[in-house]
């Protein structure tokens, strides 16, 4: 169980390769089996790398478990965000969300908007030799993000600012609760409190604006938050907050995961310039992209799902059991932390032939595979947006591997903190094709 109080905190978030299961666990599990206790964030706890476990623990949220995050991260997200909120709130900001997700995904105005900010990122990488990949897709994301949700345009530095303060609100997640001048934790309430400001200003801005100015303007997700009477403005903002950290964070890693990937095998990024060659054959000189075209995409669908089984954008989710809960051979007692790993299930050779190889084939019997993953989570607390985030990344592709080569650094590789950065930023060398 470790040291008192801390137990086995610090070796559990130590940060290891995202591709891999990190020492800690694998020590564990080979000494103690797939499902083990522990001593994390100042619990006992549960740490299961069992899939069945896993799916159980998901399905039961709300009935046998419950989310249960640790200090710093309820002091920084607030009590309305989705990722703490349970029961009859946790369901009304969920909806409020879904309506956002299934009214952008169908809109012209996002594949447009995606796609232009995709094609001006690369043509501002024309004359570059050398680019950080991972911050420019950032930046690519984030746009998209703030320009469905709040009509902020790329032009507009305020787009700046916003990424600037969710750096800082990411990094304190996985902080100690240290009140101090300075530090990671301080840094990242107080970029949640400029975001917050920033975001019930422009709410408070547009509930006074005059009818004119309202109809000059396009209607924005915004606006439809604002018309929800249901919501206090606490929960408005928690909703932007939350919709603009899961649109843009875990969109931009993805999106880094598969150039990481593909540039470690020549054969598949080869495959898929074939897929994109032929869709871009079938248009006319300069026409963009459309919904039907997206669904061409079987192979950059494949590729998309195999780098988030490899790369493991979310480590693991927090919960506590409510009841004491037999399952199999397991008793968990009442009040116990339990953590599902996901890496582990993902990277389980018991699950998958040669789990540490990129093979996006394995995909094509995509109904057996969705049933050995959890790349989005499960149960109620599914990632509602998994699919808003692959058409923004599908369109970048497109582009990217029509215009440009890339090698990376042979040290390059995702680190799971647990949110995944990478070791060298994603120092892409580039070249264009034509």
């Amino acid at each position: 169980m470790g040291w008192p109080f801390i137990g086995e905190t610090l070796s559990f978030f130590k940060p290891h390769r995202s591709n891999s299961i990190g020492t800690f666990l694998k020590q564990r599990v080979s000494r103690y089996g797939k499902v083990f206790k522990s001593n994390i964030c100042g619990g006992k706890a549960i740490v299961s790398c069992d899939q069945e476990l896993n799916m159980f623990i998901l399905q039961n949220e709300g009935k046998l478990f419950t989310s249960d995050y640790p200090k710093a991260m309820h002091d920084i997200l607030g009590k309305y965000s989705l990722l703490l909120a349970t029961g009859e709130i946790h369901k009304k900001l969920k909806n409020v969300i879904i309506n956002f997700i299934n009214l952008t995904k169908s809109k012209p105005e996002f594949l447009l908007c995606a796609e232009n900010l995709s094609i001006s990122m690369l043509e501002s990488w024309k004359n570059c030799h050398e680019i950080e990949f991972h911050k420019e897709v950032k930046m690519f994301t984030l746009s998209v993000m703030v320009n469905q949700l709040l009509s902020i345009k790329p032009e507009d530095p305020a787009r700046g600012y916003v990424l600037q303060d969710f750096l800082s609100y990411m990094k304190g997640f996985i902080s100690l609760p240290v009140p101090l001048p300075g530090t990671a934790y301080t840094n990242a309430i107080k970029a949640r409190k400029r975001l917050s400001a920033r975001v019930l200003g422009m709410i408070k801005q547009r509930e006074h604006e005059e009818e004119e100015m309202k109809n000059a303007r396009e209607e924005d997700f915004l606006d439809v938050i604002i018309s929800n009477k249901g919501l206090n403005y606490e929960e408005k903002v928690s909703i932007v907050l939350d919709i603009l950290l899961g649109g843009f964070e875990t969109s931009a890693t993805l999106l880094s995961l598969v150039v990481y990937f593909l540039a470690k095998s020549p054969n598949l990024l080869h495959k898929l310039k074939k897929e994109h060659g032929a869709i871009r054959a079938n248009k006319g000189d300069g026409e963009l992209l459309n919904w039907e075209d997206y669904q061409k995409m079987e192979f950059t669908q494949n590729v998309m799902s195999e780098a988030l089984r490899c790369g493991n954008i979310v480590k693991t989710v927090h919960r506590k059991a409510t009841h004491d809960i037999q399952f199999k051979e397991y008793v968990i007692p009442r009040g116990w932390k339990v953590f599902p790993i996901f890496t582990a299930v993902h990277l389980d050779p018991s699950l998958h032939d040669n789990p540490f190889e990129f093979n996006p084939m394995r995909w094509t019997d995509k109904g057996k595979m969705n049933k050995k993953t959890t790349a989005f989570g499960g149960g109620v607390r599914v990632c509602p947006g998994g699919e808003l985030g692959k058409l923004q990344i599908a369109f970048f592709i497109h582009h990217l591997v029509l215009s440009y080569r890339w090698k990376i650094k042979s040290d390059e590789m995702p680190i799971a903190h647990p949110y995944v950065e990478f070791k060298r930023g994603m120092l892409l060398e580039i070249e264009p094709t034509g």
